[in-house]
């Protein structure tokens, strides 16, 4: 499992999330001012190096790479900021999200989850 720290990039952790999990295929979990990623199979592992890739290219992308630097320490990678600064923009709401735990299913549909779950269990 690997920790991203979003606290100087905060307004932007709900697109970075996706956008990373995604390249990676990993299972995210969201916390206040970071994120966790999870490999989808117990037995594997989160390839660093592919993580801090992706996150580069998501700061590309919004022209925010210069002024962001993307630190690897052990299990935890910080997102920090260079010249101190930090993005302005307000974040997007966000609508409650309902995750499978057994596969990573994303739905915003309390039934539509509840359904899924039950796939697992016949």
């Amino acid at each position: 499992m690997l920790r991203v720290d979003c606290t100087d990039v905060d307004p932007i952790k709900h697109e970075l999330v996706v956008y990373v999990s995604d390249q990676v295929g990993a299972i995210p979990t969201l916390k206040l001012h970071d994120f966790t990623l999870s490999p989808i199979d117990d037995n594997e592992t989160i390839n660093r190096q592919a993580v801090i890739t992706s996150i580069k290219e998501f700061l590309d992308s919004i022209g925010e790479i210069r002024n962001f630097a993307v630190i690897s320490n052990s299990d935890t990678i910080l997102i920090k900021s260079v010249y101190g600064k930090t993005i302005k923009r307000k974040p997007k709401p966000v609508e409650k999200m309902f995750s499978c735990p057994h596969c990573g299913f994303v739905t915003q549909y309390e039934v539509e989850h509840n359904n899924h779950m039950k796939i697992h269990y016949i």
